[in-house]
């Protein structure tokens, strides 16, 4: 594409050196730079793009986007000066990729939690009335059967771009993705006009990034005043301030509050939940297998996002019957024995961990067991909190690491036991000699439930990223001890 029409849209400030070229690719990183690409110098939290353009240059730049003064040894590039390096990013990976987000029905989702397995209800109940949807998320990214992996629960620009053009390139007419706070204020997916906007809840999470919860709500708003429609949960504590930020048609769900689409009666079992979905014109009883409270709400704001797009509740409800498990969120994992059960969720949030308490104590047949840790150069604040909620939620808590990362995992345990009032728990910060301990220690009709990595089947330490996954160490605890 030639650079003039690649800036299309793009808020230049200036243009140094200015030539003719055929760009043959858009990038941030200078190591996937090649001969002819245009390299945009992000400036981040830990680094700075324009450290880096020498090198973009040597691999073959022709074109470098800046926002600020710098100088390097060249008289040949073209350099294209803007207020926000980021923005510009988004508009000229959209330009780039001949636009590929306004040519299907593209629905975000944003929240704290709840997100994964509310696209994945959504998405089935879409495949069910003829569709082929592309789903983006935490998990995995879906276009159609094909996988592709999810390296953040929202791809950077480059990256969200080129997955919505071989959506559009293999047909796909609706897409379904998370929208993580970060994406939002980070500016990913600037510029993109979203069909349907979806909340599903705020509560606390990532205030090592956005310091306070109002500046959490406001990220999350984003998306609202780039949406036609906004699904909306009434029962949030944040409603009301999404609500006033939200610039097209409103539609409501909820259990507590009065809202457009209501859930009555609901009855929770370990096979699945059920209740009565009704909106002024319709009545409908839903039934979904899977167990967790958490999917009143889930499936509830799934059938509302699908109403908007004019799918009755009634079709919704039929779609949910025959609804598959979400890998990580209230996964029960098969054991060679029906003893007791093993359920691994992703809840790394105090409202994620209190929810899938919640669920785990309507099962329960005699204890509950939680095994959880808390992620290092994350959220310090939330780790009291959850210590808090498991132990006075749980017969017995089993304190491990989770992701520490840079952070000494003793600290980080430290910091959970500080919230624990009652003495319920041990410490066990080797996660896989933790889940044996677990295992162990579980009696007829025991719940053993994991919580914090979910889906995730790897670990990040100090040291770097090693493979971790729950069910490998559940079935090597069984191998060796036959």
């Amino acid at each position: 594409m030639k650079l003039d029409l690649l800036l299309t849209k793009v808020n230049v400030s200036e243009i140094i050196n200015s030539k003719e070229i055929d760009i043959k690719g858009v990038s941030s990183n200078s190591k996937e730079i090649k001969e002819n690409y245009i390299f945009v110098c992000i400036n981040g939290y830990s680094d700075n793009g324009h450290r880096y353009i020498e090198e973009a240059v040597e691999k073959g730049a022709k074109a470098v986007v800046i926002s600020e003064d710098v100088l390097f040894d060249d008289g040949v590039t073209t350099v294209v000066k803007v207020k926000d390096t980021r923005k510009a990013l988004s508009v000229l990976c959209a330009n780039f990729n001949s636009h590929p987000a306004e040519k299907m029905k593209l629905i975000g989702i944003t929240g704290t939690n709840g997100k994964t397995g509310t696209t994945y209800l959504l998405k089935n109940i879409l495949e069910k009335a003829g569709y082929k949807v592309g789903l983006i998320g935490t998990n995995v990214n879906l276009i159609g059967n094909s996988v592709f992996p999810a390296k953040r629960t929202t791809p950077d620009a480059p990256e969200l771009s080129s997955l919505l053009s071989e959506m559009v390139r293999s047909g796909v007419d609706y897409a379904v993705m998370e929208v993580s706070s970060h994406s939002l204020v980070l500016n990913r997916v600037y510029g993109i006009k979203f069909d349907v906007g979806i909340l599903t809840n705020i509560t606390k999470d990532h205030l090592d990034f956005h310091k306070t919860m109002e500046a959490y709500a406001e990220a999350k708003a984003l998306l609202f005043e780039n949406s036609a429609v906004s699904v909306l949960n009434a029962d949030d504590e944040y409603f009301d301030f999404i609500k006033s930020k939200s610039k097209g048609e409103i539609i409501t769900y909820g259990v507590k509050n009065g809202a457009d689409i209501n859930a009555e009666n609901t009855v929770i079992s370990e096979n699945g939940i059920s209740y009565i979905a009704k909106s002024e014109n319709e009545s409908e009883a839903f039934y979904i297998p899977l167990p967790g409270g958490f999917y009143v709400y889930n499936s509830l704001c799934a059938a509302a996002a699908a109403k908007a797009l004019g799918i009755p509740l009634a079709f919704s409800g039929r779609c949910f019957k025959n609804q598959k498990p979400v890998d990580g969120r209230c996964e029960r994992v098969k054991l060679p024995h029906n003893n007791f059960s093993v359920i691994i969720d992703y809840a790394h949030t105090p409202d994620g961990l209190i929810n899938i308490l919640k669920s785990v104590n309507e099962m329960k047949k005699n204890r509950v067991i939680t095994l959880f840790g808390c992620g290092g150069d994350r959220d310090k604040t939330k780790r009291p909190e959850m210590g808090k909620i498991a132990s006075e939620n749980s017969d017995f808590v089993i304190i491990t690491s989770d992701n520490p990362r840079s952070e000494n995992p003793d600290k980080i345990i430290e910091n959970i036991v500080s919230g624990i009032e009652k003495n319920n728990y041990t410490i066990i910060p080797d996660r896989k000699r933790a889940i044996y301990f677990g295992i162990s220690i579980c009696e007829k009709g025991d719940i053993l439930l994991l919580a914090g990595k979910g889906h995730e089947n790897y670990q990040v330490l100090e040291s770097g990223k090693i493979h971790f996954d729950e069910r490998e160490v559940i079935r090597e605890y069984y191998a060796e001890n036959k």
